[in-house]
């Protein structure tokens, strides 16, 4: 079946970019991220992104990632859209608007879409992500996929040709499985040895490596660095300050790794990062607002772009915040956002990722649905 791509060369702008008298980092002439001991300081940018074409609407966003063009990827759930969201598809049509959008997008620093695939309606499951989850563009600027609900990690070229799929569809093994996944939900690969590390983490509890060239299964492993443990049980909705840690991760939601070696695992639930080398020893942890319940504290990693990556970004999809961490010891030195509608303002902060400059880009997984820049040094 043939694949469903979108390319969009230019479109009529609805949202004037800001004037001299507009919110302060709303050109691309944004500050750079601070470098000093102060925390950098953020403020949204409500013309970024463009209106997007062909009356598209957004479902839950999964993920976000900028890639070595600051570009902003996204995908999201289209399944999650109502009836009345996506009036102009029902059969008959009971409005005239909105359209889904294509799983993938792909934006451009001005928030143009460049380009859009990913189709549910013309394409089987093995061409496209479906419930994705987890993105990342690697050094050779292949696009990496996870499909949390059905235990996929999937390879496309730029423009979404499929290369390579990880794990089968709808099958899980369990956490000591060596093929099978269970729920990956976090990407990350190395530029310098091409290995793909995923947040296996819905349904199993550990980080697993792959060859990004073969899919050759490399290593892997559970909290604390030990072998990941699916029957051991910890009951979160009891936790207390004075509380034992969890010996096992609980979701196991995102992944980032640093310049100097270090591999960043947000471990949802468990309301914690957990720092490794890359061969799976382990270093130390943070634990973010403790007594986080539902769906936990720890949603997604991102980095600073400075060459040391001095600050670490948390998005706290059940507090509606982004945290501000200094990565040389993980203290907690800011943050920005809170619950809400509004410009500026969350529902489940779910997607995020971080540009060449500093600024940021969060995308939301509850009914806000959209994804907002935050200009660095605003």
């Amino acid at each position: 079946m043939a694949r469903f791509l979108v390319r969009i060369a230019a479109f009529p702008v609805l949202l004037a970019a800001c004037s001299e008298g507009g919110p302060p980092g709303a050109d691309s002439t944004a500050t750079p991220a601070a470098s000093g001991d102060s925390p950098p300081t953020f403020q949204v940018d409500p013309t970024w992104p463009r209106e997007f074409p062909n009356d598209w609407i957004l479902g839950s966003i999964t993920s976000v990632f900028v890639d070595d063009r600051d570009h902003v990827w996204i995908t999201h759930l289209p399944e999650t859209l109502t009836p009345e969201e996506i009036s102009a598809v029902q059969d008959p049509p009971i409005g005239e608007c909105c359209v889904p959008a294509p799983v993938v997008l792909e934006i451009d620093p001005q928030g143009n879409v460049v380009q859009a695939w990913g189709d549910p309606a013309t394409q089987d499951v093995s061409e496209f992500p479906r419930n994705s989850h987890g993105l990342f563009i690697d050094h050779n600027g292949n696009v990496w996929i996870g499909t949390y609900r059905h235990h996929r990690v999937m390879k496309f070229t730029r423009d979404g040709q499929h290369l390579m799929t990880l794990g089968e569809y709808d099958v899980n093994g369990g956490s000591s499985d060596t093929a099978l996944l269970g729920g990956p939900a976090g990407i990350w690969v190395d530029p310098e040895t091409n290995e793909v590390f995923v947040a296996d983490g819905y349904r199993n509890r550990r980080v697993i490596v792959f060859d990004g060239d073969t899919g050759a299964y490399l290593r892997h492993w559970g909290a604390y660095g030990e072998s990941p443990d699916d029957e051991a049980a910890y009951d979160y909705g009891a936790r207390t300050v004075d509380s034992p840690f969890p010996p096992q991760f609980s979701t196991v939601h995102d992944l980032m790794g640093s310049a100097d070696g270090l591999i960043y695992v947000a471990d949802r639930r468990g309301n914690r990062i957990q720092v490794f080398r890359r061969d799976g020893t382990y270093v130390t942890e943070k634990t973010i607002a403790p007594l986080t319940r539902a769906s936990g504290s720890a949603f997604v990693i991102a980095l600073s772009p400075d060459a040391a990556q001095q600050w670490l970004y948390l998005a706290d999809g059940t507090n509606h915040k982004v945290w501000i961490l200094r990565r040389s010891d993980l203290e907690v030195v800011g943050e920005f956002g809170r619950g809400g509608r509004q410009v500026g303002q969350f529902l489940r902060p779910h997607g995020m990722s971080v540009d060449s400059r500093g600024n940021i880009y969060v995308g939301e997984a509850s009914t806000g649905r959209r994804v907002q820049k935050f200009a660095v040094g605003g």
